[in-house]
């Protein structure tokens, strides 16, 4: 008869101490992304007293690098819980962080393609000679801030795996308070020098994005386990990376159907009338200020979980995971709470249409219904994400949101915005209960072999 092994020696599941250790390491995530967003109004209000037409190219330009820096961003995602399974041994540590580097420059690479394509895609979609003359450089800066960002990415994802998430607001908070500052001073001028225009917004996005990455790196370099080891890029290892990738990749795809399907969705909304489509951008923006919290509570679990993983502790794991829920569902409940008291005055700052008003405000229950199926199902992917198993959520989001994305103008043009919003809610529901699944399922796969009946 064999020897019983003795199992790995794991932390606590304490439902309230995870919460709070849950609680602490996102806030400061959910500040920087906050902040962030709030920046980037700033460029819209300054171009839009700038030039009517310096705003159009804008915003076509942003079609295109907003879902570039989110798919890479995504992508980044994939290194953290290979960081957080090395947080305290420096020696393994320094590998995963420059392949994740190697990563970030082989994605950055990718999405500043896809900027620098803006003027052909402008071309081919049909878009008036006016915007088109108006974009300028202005791709080819934000081109060169995609790959920028990726890089910074690289040193924020690993912080975020390191617990640092202070350290990534340093970062954030810099590189938003620069952007603020730069687009204030170079698009419309100060005093007698005259502005830049579109460029000086580029420019002021791109030192955001250097600023960002250079706190981020000295960070990395100077106040966790790494400092003053040698982070220099070294040569690439292709397996290490592609492992990183396995992770990533799939995690960039599901942003990318989502960004898609969101897309198709707003399309579906403007065919009701012009009306509806202002609704429901304004209901979008409201629903992606109060997710960013559930995206950053879900960050913020991955290297609390990490000492689970590395004990093959199931039951840890999944402690984490709800944890991670309870945090996220307190988190949208208060905000939308906010949001019903305040819905007047906060619908205000988005238009002075009461037609559009009265919309969203029918819109209110489905609107904190989408947030909340959006954050739990959040929650369960960012736990796939800390077993390293996140092919199930690119399935899972292709199968409801593909179903999704075909239903969405038979909907719209039977239901108009309520049946929009109640079958966005129901793919929601849906992945929720798949990602849960496989979450469950493969967690269950990790238990220890001497956790194992009949193993000894």
């Amino acid at each position: 008869m064999g020897v019983t092994r003795e199992a790995a020696p794991s932390p606590g599941t304490s439902g309230h101490g995870l919460v709070r250790r849950t609680v602490t390491a996102a806030l400061p995530l959910y500040l920087t992304m906050i902040a962030s967003s709030a920046g980037g109004l700033v460029d819209t209000a300054v171009l839009g007293r700038h030039a009517t037409a310096s705003l159009a190219a804008f915003a076509l330009t942003m079609a295109v690098y907003t879902p570039a820096t989110a798919t890479v961003a995504g992508a980044m995602r994939g290194v953290m819980p290979f960081v957080a399974a090395h947080d305290d041994d420096p020696d393994a540590l320094l590998p995963v962080v420059r392949d994740g580097m190697w990563l970030g420059i082989a994605t950055g690479l990718l999405g500043a393609a896809a900027v620098c394509s803006v003027p052909l895609i402008g071309l081919a979609s049909g878009v008036p000679q006016g915007t088109l003359s108006a974009l300028g450089v202005f791709p080819f800066l934000l081109a060169a801030s995609v790959l920028v960002a990726a890089i910074g990415n690289s040193a924020t994802s690993t912080l975020v795996g390191l617990g640092r998430s202070k350290l990534v607001m340093r970062a954030g908070m810099t590189g938003t308070a620069a952007a603020v500052l730069l687009s204030l001073t170079l698009v419309n001028g100060v005093g007698p020098v005259d502005g830049l225009g579109l460029p000086g917004a580029g420019i002021a996005m791109l030192a955001s994005s250097l600023i960002s990455a250079l706190v981020a790196h000295w960070g990395l370099r100077r106040s966790t386990v790494l400092a003053g080891r040698p982070l220099t890029l070294g040569r690439p290892h292709a397996r290490a990376v592609l492992r990183l990738a396995g992770v990533g990749v799939p995690l960039a795809s599901t942003v990318l159907i989502k960004f898609a399907v969101l897309g198709v969705l707003s399309i579906a909304a403007a065919r009701v009338g012009t009306v509806s489509a202002a609704a429901h951008s304004i209901a979008v923006s409201l629903v992606s200020l109060m997710f960013t919290a559930a995206v950053a509570i879900g960050q913020a679990t991955i290297p609390l979980m990490a000492p689970y993983l590395k004990a093959r502790d199931v039951t840890g794991l999944r402690a984490g995971v709800r944890a991670g829920v309870k945090t996220a569902l307190g988190a949208v409940v208060l905000l939308g709470s906010v949001l019903a008291v305040l819905r007047e005055p906060v619908l205000t700052l988005f238009t002075h249409d009461p037609a559009a008003r009265h919309q969203v405000l029918a819109l209110l229950p489905l609107l904190l219904a989408v947030v909340c199926t959006d954050a739990l199902q959040a929650v369960f992917g960012f736990g796939l994400i800390a077993i390293r198993n996140t092919v199930p959520s690119l399935l899972v989001f292709a199968v409801c949101y593909g179903v999704l994305a075909l239903a969405a103008a038979p909907l719209s043009s039977l239901g108009g915005l309520t049946a929009l919003w109640l079958a966005l809610a129901c793919a929601n529901a849906l992945l929720i209960v798949g990602q849960a699944g496989f979450f469950h399922q493969r967690s269950g796969r990790l238990a220890a072999p001497e956790a194992t009946p009949g193993r000894t």
